[in-house]
C-alpha cells in the first residue's frame, strides 16, 4: 500500500487485521478475579531479573533471546496489578524491533498491546509511531496516530516529521489539518515541518495562514519557528518579509545566518548574501561548511574567482574543506589558469581522501584540462573506471579548449561506442571547435545529429553554437537558415550573425540585424557591441561606426572595453583616418596592447604613412612581444619604404630575443579529414598531391592578374634575403 494514500481504519478492523501476527503462547484468557490476588514477592523479583536479562538481549540486538525472555515475563506477571510490568520490556522490544527493521516481530508486539488494551498508552503510542515510520510503513503509522486518544501533539509531530522526511509535503499538512480539528494545540515542535512543508510547496496561502496561528497563539517566541519562518518565505521569494522577520528576532543563533543567506543566495542576490556574511563575520558567529560553500560558490558564481579562492584559504584555518569546496576551489583555478594552486588543492583532496569522489575527479580534469595541462587531465580520465557523462565533457571541453581537433573527434567517437549519449552540453563544446579549424564536415555531422534529436529542440545554446559556427566558416548563408528556423533568439544568436555578415563586408546587413535586435527589446551586450563596430570597420562604414560607440556608452550604458577600442583604431585605421586611429589610442584609459599598434602599423603600411609608421613600431619594439607577426609586419613595413638599416634592426631584435617566424600553415580537405601541412614540410603523407597542386593554383593566379607585393616578407627565407639586400646598401 503507497505511503501516500491515506484512509481512516476503525480500531476494530485495524485489530482484526493484526490478530494473526500474536504467537499462541502469548494468548491467555482474562480472568478478572485474578487482577484482585496480591503479586508475589518472588515472581516479582523473578520479573525483575528476567527485564533485566531482556534489556541485555535487546542492547546486544539478540531479538530472538529477547522474545524468549519476553514470554517468561509475561508468564510470571499473571495478577493484574503486574500486567503494567511488562509496558517497559514491550517498549524496549519496540525500540529493538525498529532499530533492526524486523517488521513481523514489530507487527506481533503491536497486535499483543491492542489484545493488552495498552494500545493507549502515550509510551507505547511513541513506540509505535516511530517504529512504523522507520520501516517507511506511514499509512499505518499515521492509523496508529489518529486512533490514539491523546491530546498531546508529540504523536502528531513525530507523523508530520516523518512525512516531511519522506518529501509527502501534501500529507503532512493533511495530517496538520486533521490534528487541527481534532482541537490539538499544535507547539514549538510542529511549526518548523508543516512550515518547511509549506514551502515546499510553494503553498504560500497555507504558509501565510499558519503563520497567523503563531502569531495568534499563545505561544512564546521560538527561535526555531522564527527560523523555519524565514525560510519559508525565503522559498517563495518574499524575501522582504524574510528579512524582516530577520532583523526583528530577539535573537540569532548560526542557523538564522545561515537561513537568510541561503534565502539570497538561491535568488542570486549575491551582493545582499556577502553584505551579511561580512556582519556574520564581525560579530563573531561560528559558520560551518555550509555557509562557506555557499559564499564562496557565490563568489565563483559572480565571476569573482580569486575571492573564491581568498575564502577557501580562509576556511582552511578553521574548518575542513570537504568535497564541494574543493571543487569550487579546482573550478576557480580552471577560470583564472592557476595550475600551481589546483595542483595544491589536488594534494590535498589525496591526503584527505576526497579524490575519490566523482565531482573532484571531474573538476580535477577540467582544471588540468583549463590550464593547458592535457597530459594530467587525460592521466585522470583515463583512471577513472566508470566514466559518467560529465566525465567525458570534461575531457572533451579540455581538448576543444586547446583546439586539439583530432584527440576531440576521437575522444567523442569512442564515448559513442561506448555507448554513452552526448548531451546538449557536449555538443556546444565541440561546435566552437570546428568552426575554429574550419571542420564543416564535423560541424555539419553534429548539426544533422541534434536536428535528428526532439530533446535537442529547445537548447538554444545549441543553435546558437551552429550559427557561430557557420558564421565564424564563412557559411553565412547557412547560419542565416538556422537563425531564420529558430522561433527564440537572444543576444547571442543575433551577436553571431552580426559577426559574420560583419566579416564578410555586408556592414549594412549586419547593422539591420543589430537595429532588429534592439526593436526587439533584446539588449546588446558588451561582445555585441564588438561584432557590430567589426561589421563597420570591414565594410568603410565610419559614420556609422562613431555614432554606434557613442551610443554604446550614452543609450546602452555599455563602458567601452579595450576591445571596443580596438575596433575604433581598425575603423579609423582602414578608412585612412591615421591622425584619429592614434587619438583613439593616447586617449584611452587602457594601457595600449600590441595588436593596437600592429593595426596602427598596418595601416600606415598600406597609406603609405612612413613617419607615424615608425613612430608606432617603436611603440611595439618597446613590448618586446614574441609574436613573429609583429616583427614582421614592421619588417614590412621598412621593406616598403626602403629603411634597410631599420630592417636589419627589427632582425637583430628578432635574434636577440630568440623569435622566430612560425612557418605557414594550411588545411587540406582530404575527403573525411582536415590534413595540415606546413611550408616545405615534404614529411607530409599528402606532400606528392599538395604541392602539384598549389603549383597550378600559382599558375592560375599569375593568369588571373596577380603579382606579389615586392616589399613582403611571407616566409622565414625571404626575412634573410631582405636582411642581406638591406646590408649592401
Amino acid at each position: 500500500m503507497p505511503a501516500s494514500t491515506l484512509f481512516y481504519v476503525p480500531r476494530d478492523l485495524f485489530l482484526s487485521r493484526l490478530q494473526k501476527f500474536i504467537p499462541k503462547s502469548w494468548k491467555q484468557p482474562t480472568k478478572p478475579k485474578s487482577f484482585q490476588k496480591p503479586f508475589a514477592s518472588t515472581d516479582a523479583s523473578m520479573v525483575g531479573v528476567l527485564i533485566a536479562s531482556l534489556k541485555d538481549f535487546v542492547t546486544h540486538g539478540h531479538l530472538s533471546n529477547a522474545f524468549k525472555t519476553f514470554v517468561n515475563i509475561q508468564h510470571h506477571a499473571a495478577s493484574s496489578a503486574s500486567f503494567y510490568l511488562i509496558l517497559h520490556p514491550i517498549s524496549s522490544l519496540l525500540l529493538a524491533c525498529t532499530n533492526l527493521e524486523s517488521l513481523p516481530q514489530g507487527k506481533q508486539l503491536h497486535a499483543h498491546i491492542i489484545s493488552l488494551g495498552l494500545d493507549q498508552h502515550p509510551i507505547l503510542v511513541s513506540r509505535l509511531i516511530n517504529f512504523y515510520t522507520n520501516v517507511n510503513l506511514l499509512v499505518d503509522a499515521h492509523i496508529v496516530t489518529e486512533n490514539s486518544n491523546s491530546l498531546n501533539p508529540l504523536h502528531w509531530n513525530m507523523l508530520i516529521s516523518s512525512y516531511v522526511r519522506n518529501g509527502l509535503f501534501v500529507e503532512a499538512l493533511s495530517a496538520y489539518k486533521k490534528m487541527l480539528n481534532k482541537q490539538i494545540k499544535p507547539d514549538d515542535f510542529t511549526y518548523p515541518s508543516v512550515l518547511k512543508a509549506c514551502g515546499e510547496l510553494l503553498d504560500c496561502t497555507t504558509g501565510v495562514e499558519v503563520h497567523k496561528s503563531i502569531e495568534a497563539s499563545s505561544m512564546g517566541w521560538s527561535l526555531f519557528v522564527h527560523n523555519a519562518l524565514i525560510s519559508m518565505y525565503g522559498r517563495f521569494g518574499k524575501l522582504e518579509v524574510a528579512r524582516h522577520l530577520f532583523d526583528n528576532m530577539p535573537a540569532r543563533d548560526a542557523v538564522s545566518w545561515n537561513t537568510i543567506i541561503s534565502c539570497y543566495a538561491s535568488r542570486g542576490m549575491w551582493e545582499e548574501a556577502f553584505q551579511l556574511f561580512r556582519s556574520m563575520q564581525e560579530e563573531g558567529i561560528e559558520m560551518d561548511i555550509i555557509i562557506w560553500n555557499t559564499i564562496a560558490g557565490g563568489c565563483l558564481h559572480s565571476a569573482n574567482f580569486r575571492g573564491a579562492l581568498e575564502l577557501l584559504s580562509q576556511m582552511r584555518t578553521s574548518i575542513h574543506l570537504d568535497s564541494v569546496a574543493m571543487v569550487v576551489g579546482l573550478n576557480a583555478c580552471s577560470h583564472i589558469g592557476a595550475l600551481k594552486l589546483g595542483k595544491e588543492i589536488h594534494a590535498h583532496a589525496v591526503r584527505t581522501c576526497f579524490d575519490v569522489f566523482d565531482n573532484v575527479k571531474n573538476a580535477l580534469i577540467t582544471m588540468y584540462s583549463r590550464c593547458r595541462d592535457l597530459g594530467h587531465a587525460y592521466m585522470l580520465f583515463h583512471k577513472v573506471e566508470e566514466k559518467g557523462l560529465i566525465t567525458w565533457n570534461a575531457m572533451l571541453s579540455g581538448y576543444a579548449h586547446m583546439d586539439r581537433s583530432e584527440e576531440a573527434s576521437f575522444l567523442f567517437r569512442k564515448m559513442l561506442h561506448e555507448g554513452v549519449e552526448p548531451n546538449f552540453v557536449t555538443i556546444a563544446s565541440v561546435l566552437p571547435l570546428c568552426a575554429r579549424i574550419a571542420n564543416l564536415q564535423h560541424g555539419k555531422e553534429f548539426h544533422c545529429y541534434i536536428m535528428k534529436r526532439e530533446q535537442f529542440k529547445d537548447y538554444l545554446l545549441l543553435w546558437n553554437a551552429l550559427v557561430d559556427m557557420y558564421s565564424r566558416s564563412g557559411k553565412v548563408l547557412e547560419a542565416k537558415k538556422v537563425f531564420d528556423s529558430l522561433s527564440k533568439r537572444d543576444e547571442v544568436t543575433y551577436t553571431s550573425m552580426i559577426m559574420g555578415y560583419g566579416m564578410k563586408g555586408d556592414g549594412k546587413i549586419a547593422l539591420e540585424l543589430f537595429e532588429e535586435m534592439c526593436k526587439l527589446e533584446i539588449k546588446p551586450d558588451h561582445v555585441t557591441m564588438v561584432a557590430a563596430l567589426t561589421a563597420c570597420s570591414h565594410s568603410g562604414l565610419v559614420v556609422q561606426g562613431q555614432l554606434l560607440f557613442k551610443k554604446m556608452i550614452d543609450v546602452y550604458g555599455i563602458i567601452p572595453c579595450i576591445e571596443h577600442y580596438s575596433c575604433m583604431v581598425d575603423l579609423f585605421g582602414r578608412a585612412g583616418l591615421l591622425n584619429k586611429a592614434k587619438e583613439v589610442i593616447t586617449g584611452m584609459p587602457y594601457m595600449p596592447t600590441s595588436a593596437m599598434w600592429a593595426t596602427l602599423i598596418g595601416a600606415c603600411r598600406i597609406h603609405g604613412n612612413t613617419v607615424m609608421g615608425e613612430w608606432a613600431a617603436g611603440k611595439l619594439l618597446e613590448m618586446k612581444p614574441d609574436h613573429s607577426g609583429y616583427y614582421v609586419l614592421i619588417a614590412n613595413m621598412y621593406a616598403a619604404a626602403g629603411c634597410w638599416s631599420k630592417l636589419a634592426d627589427v632582425r637583430t631584435y628578432m635574434r636577440n630575443l630568440g623569435v622566430r617566424k612560425v612557418p605557414g600553415c594550411a588545411w587540406v580537405d582530404v575527403g573525411n579529414e582536415f590534413s595540415p601541412f606546413l611550408v616545405g614540410d615534404t614529411s607530409n603523407p599528402h606532400a606528392c598531391e599538395i604541392y602539384p597542386l598549389m603549383d597550378g593554383l600559382n599558375e592560375l593566379m599569375k593568369d588571373a592578374g596577380y603579382v606579389p607585393s615586392e616589399g613582403s616578407v611571407s616566409s622565414e627565407e625571404d626575412f634573410e634575403e631582405m636582411n642581406i639586400v638591406g646590408n649592401l646598401y
